[in-house]
């Protein structure tokens, strides 16, 4: 399972970002960004500085511990084909993304990088609209949304969209029914870690399993949000004992658990929750 609780942009100009990102062993996933981030002038050192920095991991350790993505320009860029041409060979880099997506972006980019996983980002009217074609392309493994530039082509205010329930409701049902991440869009208030803590905690009881994230003070309450507590895993690992004993014993799928009915759908949950756990152990016991 590759963990995505936490999926930190760093700009890919910023040379000095781009290592302390890497040695910020407790985040999930990086996006090394050539987009927004990223001046005109300096696409190409960009490209170099992230190819350089990431030449230096172990082959043994990629797409393990963490994953490396990088953010290449939108397909009417000058830029996109350029930054699908330099990354199709770097290995390290195990997943693009993608910004303003629709479905005919997101499949020219897997003709092109078909050994690349696809993070596509939904950013436009339209591409919400295609949202079911694009979760289910080929090569995509999740799924985000943009918050601003989706308010932009709508002709809307961003605060409005960016917890807006009825978008992150319908991203998260529909990453879900096709089997991908659906990961939460970042939270621009950099010193309100209440609010981003509460952001996280909405959409994660909406089903999503990370967020992405644009300061590095902000990974460790992502990863927190998106984890199972101690108590969590305490109670999944009870409810599938009595279950499981109920079942063998008994022949009954349903039973009473401290003044609470346990069927097979808490079974199943109590089972996702432990699978999470293991994940997150097997992570931090990565080189």
């Amino acid at each position: 399972m590759q963990l995505r609780r936490s999926q930190l942009f760093v700009p890919g100009n910023d040379e000095r970002k781009v290592k302390k990102a890497l040695d910020l062993l407790s985040c999930d996933s990086i996006i090394f960004d050539l987009e927004d981030a990223v001046p005109p002038d300096q696409k190409q050192s960009a490209r170099e500085i992230i190819a350089s920095a990431v030449d230096k991991i172990s082959a043994s350790t990629i797409g393990k511990r963490r994953e490396f993505c990088v953010r290449v320009n939108p397909s009417d860029s000058i830029f996109h084909s350029e930054d699908i041409e330099f990354f199709k060979n770097v290995k390290a880099i195990t997943s693009i993304v993608i910004p303003k997506s629709e479905t005919k972006y997101v499949r020219e980019v897997h003709s092109m990088l078909p050994r690349k996983n696809l993070i596509p980002i939904i950013e436009s009217a339209k591409g919400f609209l295609e949202l079911e074609d694009i979760s289910k392309s080929e090569g995509v493994v999740a799924v985000s949304f943009g918050a601003a530039d989706f308010a932009n082509s709508v002709g809307g205010r961003v605060e409005e969209y960016t917890g807006n329930l009825y978008v992150k409701t319908h991203v998260g049902i529909v990453a879900r029914a096709y089997g991908i991440d659906p990961l939460d869009n970042v939270y621009f208030r950099i010193s309100d870690t209440e609010g981003f803590r509460k952001e996280a905690e909405n959409s994660r009881n909406l089903g999503y399993v990370g967020k992405q994230v644009v300061h590095p003070s902000q990974v460790d309450i992502a990863n927190e949000v998106f984890s199972p507590s101690l108590e969590e895993i305490a109670q999944a690992r009870k409810i599938i004992e009595v279950y499981e004993r109920s079942l063998r014993e008994e022949g009954k799928g349903a039973l009473r658990l401290d003044e609470q009915l346990v069927d097979a759908v808490h079974y199943r949950r109590a089972k996702q929750v432990l699978e999470m756990s293991t994940a997150i152990e097997e992570s931090v016991r990565q080189p």
